[in-house]
């Protein structure tokens, strides 16, 4: 094919992910609702995935702290083969079912948290043994996956099952299937941190000022929701450190003069 047929047939399977997604609405909130409890309760959310499916864990859970100010050990990715899996692959790291549970235990898991399973085969090892130690062990499971009736869904409390087909260049999955996750992803961590009260209208109020454009951004928001000028929202900014703490100082009386 010419590159602008080879673009054109891309861009219509890639067409069909959203509508893939939106089929899977019920099962995405009651991984919500499932994950949201545990997160109130103390717990936090882990991701388990190998290739793409872990660094699409990796990459929402590396976003949530800067985002919606919670703590980095909230939501914690993991990848089969360790960090050194993220930028290059690990071989056989994912056909290994009982590593896992052993990166788990790393970080003391318990049946306060909540294990997602991300694997668009639905068939990775890693994940599937992983899955089955934590619902032994009575620790709550989800997953996202773009197969129907895999082995992953079959060990998830709460399986989000995705089915976008096949792909373009056969058994690419960082394709159709890895832009279905990361909607997935994107809608689990966006809807869960605003059942927890880290948005505000559709305000970002608990970010972390990190750079120019987030203090910026910030600055904005205080502008609009306490009508002041841009030198009176920047100096309060600076004052509270935060948004959401620059808002409530403000309205309990706590001003620059």
């Amino acid at each position: 094919m010419p590159v602008h047929e080879l673009l054109t047939c891309i861009n219509q399977e890639d067409k069909s992910v959203p509508l893939a997604v939106e089929r899977v609405i019920p099962q995405i909130e009651s991984l919500v609702n499932a994950t949201v409890a545990r997160l109130r309760q103390g717990g936090r959310l882990f991701y388990i995935g190998a290739g793409t499916s872990g660094r699409l864990g990796i990459v929402d859970a590396s976003e949530c702290p800067p985002t919606y100010g919670v703590p980095h050990g909230m939501v914690i990715g993991i990848i089969a083969g360790g960090d050194g899996a993220i930028r290059k692959a690990v071989e056989f790291a994912e056909d290994d079912t009982k590593q896992a549970w052993k990166d788990l235990q790393e970080h003391n898991i318990s049946n306060k948290d909540m294990v997602v399973g991300i694997a668009a085969s639905g068939t990775t090892p890693y994940v599937v043994g992983g899955l089955e130690a934590c619902r032994r062990q009575g620790i709550a499971t989800g997953c996202i996956v773009c197969n129907a009736n895999s082995p992953v869904a079959a060990v998830a409390d709460y399986p989000v099952e995705v089915i976008t087909g096949p792909e373009f260049v056969t058994g690419s999955t960082r394709m159709k299937a890895g832009t279905a996750q990361k909607l997935v992803l994107n809608m689990l961590t966006t809807a869960t941190m605003i059942q927890l009260g880290h948005v505000r209208g559709n305000k970002m109020v608990d970010m972390q000022l990190s750079n120019v454009k987030l203090v910026e951004r910030g600055t904005r928001m205080l502008m609009e929701e306490l009508q002041l000028t841009k030198p009176e929202a920047a100096a309060l900014l600076k004052k509270y450190g935060s948004v959401r703490a620059a808002i409530e100082a403000y309205r309990n009386g706590n001003r620059l003069s």
